[in-house]
């Protein structure tokens, strides 16, 4: 019996050793599932979307997908595609932990804009190329700016220079209160100006006010600070001769006129219109006006002559809420048509249609009192062909549909991503001054880099405002291809290049093009400045 007992205990233990020696089975819910396929990036299937700023997450393939809300989703794309199309280019922003590559935005191929040459850019370790899948939904636009100029170069990750462009902008809208202010003291300004002009007897007193610059065309930015004001008068039968390759400066000659006008005692001795001549003596009118104006109310001063500009200088007020004047002398051309070296310029056909173009061929043009330069020698006596009262009329009705930007149209982003591009210029010349040749570059520059990307992107659809990160790294994109290219062709003139190797040196764009790669991988740091 005591042996049986024992045998007995002894079969219970080998049992239970036996069942201790297996691991519990978890629950079917706690079991671990493979890793999903592609998982190392978030959206790199030809299925898979996040939200922009979302981070990767595994699926369970059990589960059901949640629903993705289209607002917010981004289609991944392959990157074999052609090119993006202006809206089309949105990208996501990195998350914390996120991998390298992520946050580049993947274009689709239908709509896509040919890509300029040299545009393909990968980050370093990017998910490689995957087959293009059906096109779906644009992809959503993030709340940063896109990343990546060069080979190698990513964005940082949250951290300085993450702001917003929307945000950006803000900053940079005028006040009303100020705006209304100050446009009153140059008004009031101006308006004793014209009224002593006219008052005398000779070669000015048929002067007309033209406002032109960047406060008429609605691009000012941060402050109402600076205007720009032409004083038309409008010029007997010329005959204008070309006096460089540029085809932007010409001599003027006086046709024959018995009974003779104003402009006579202007005339040099090989018949031309003294440019310089003319520009003094209207100096001097004005120094002379301001000298007798009352200064109760405000203090009106008159700069020092700058060689080679065109623009006579005012003061108003004193510092820091000091406004600066130009006032520019201009000859209003009617009786002609426009010079030879304008034929193949304003192509704005597929933009803004023919029947505007031919508008716009109807006016009159302006010849300011501008130097040619022959070298680092500056002409003298030479007129500049001018448009601007054009450029005001095409940035204000800037829309390939008339409802554009109106109150109940479809608000697009071109004005502001010329905005952002001065602000960009300005911060950089706030922050390396005029060294490595900045100063060589102005506002005029970014204004007719945009006229030429609305020509190359003509469609609203392409300039839409809930897009304005991309449509923004697409005009930046063009502007360094015309810095490295040295080739930025004035709208109206396209044989006056200008960003030719005799007015600004390649060490400059080379330095210019190497600040905005930077800013552009690190989401624009320099916006974060304080003017």
């Amino acid at each position: 019996m005591g042996d049986q007992c024992a045998g007995a205990r002894r079969a219970r233990g080998s049992r239970k050793a036996a069942s201790q020696s297996r691991a519990p089975e978890p629950p079917r819910s706690q079991r671990a599932e493979p890793p999903a396929r592609g998982g190392g990036r978030a959206g790199a299937g030809s299925g898979d979307a996040r939200p922009p700023g979302g981070h990767a997450k595994a699926p369970n393939p059990r589960d059901a997908p949640p629903p993705i809300d289209p607002q917010d989703a981004t289609s991944a794309r392959s990157r074999a595609a052609k090119g993006p199309a202006l809206s089309e280019m949105g990208c996501v922003p990195k998350g914390k932990g996120s991998a390298p590559g992520e946050g580049i935005a993947v274009p689709s191929k239908q709509g896509a804009i040919p890509p300029r040459k040299g545009s393909a850019r990968r980050e370093t370790g990017a998910v490689p190329k995957t087959k293009a899948s059906a096109p779906r939904e644009p992809p959503a636009v993030a709340a940063a700016c896109c990343t990546g100029a060069e080979s190698g170069v990513g964005a940082k990750a949250g951290g300085v220079g993450a702001r917003p462009l929307r945000d950006v902008l803000k900053t940079l809208s005028l006040g009303r209160q100020d705006t209304s202010e100050a446009s009153e003291r140059v008004n009031q300004v101006i308006r004793a100006l014209l009224s002593a002009i006219r008052a005398r007897e000779g070669s000015f007193s048929s002067v007309e006010i033209l406002g032109t610059g960047s406060y008429y065309e609605h691009v000012k930015i941060s402050a109402p600070n600076e205007f720009d004001i032409m004083f038309t008068m409008p010029a007997p039968r010329v005959e204008l001769e070309q006096c460089d390759g540029s085809g932007a400066f010409y001599y003027v000659r006086l046709k024959r006129n018995p009974q003779g006008n104003d402009l006579d005692k202007f005339i040099q001795e090989d018949g031309t219109l003294a440019a310089c001549k003319m520009l003094f003596a209207l100096r001097n009118i004005i120094k002379e006006i301001v000298k007798s104006m009352t200064r109760t109310e405000m203090k009106v001063t008159v700069d020092k002559k700058k060689a080679g500009s065109p623009a006579i200088t005012l003061r108003i007020g004193n510092p820091p809420m000091e406004i600066s004047v130009d006032i520019i002398l201009a000859l209003e051309v009617r009786s002609q048509s426009w010079p030879a070296s304008t034929q193949d310029g304003l192509k704005i056909e597929k933009w803004l249609g023919r029947k505007v173009k031919q508008e716009y061929k109807w006016k009159p043009i302006y010849l300011v009192p501008k130097h040619a330069k022959d070298g680092r020698v500056l002409k003298e006596d030479t007129w500049r062909l001018s448009f601007s009262h054009i450029e005001k009329d095409m940035i204000k009705n800037h829309g390939n549909t008339k409802t554009c930007c109106e109150s109940k149209g479809v608000k697009c982003c071109r004005k502001n991503c010329l905005k952002l591009l001065k602000h960009l210029l300005d911060q950089l010349k706030t922050k390396h001054g005029n060294r490595r040749g900045l100063d060589k570059f102005c506002s005029y520059h970014a204004k007719t880099a945009f006229f030429q990307a609305c020509v190359l992107w003509p469609d609203d659809k392409q300039w839409l405002f809930t897009d304005l990160e991309s449509c923004f790294q697409n005009f930046l994109d063009y502007f360094l291809d015309c810095l490295n290219n040295a080739y930025l062709p004035h709208f109206f003139i396209p044989t006056h290049n200008l960003f030719s190797r005799q007015l600004i040196d390649k060490a400059s764009s080379d330095f210019l093009s190497k600040e905005i790669k930077y800013e552009i991988n690190n989401r624009f740091p320099i916006f974060e400045l304080q003017n």
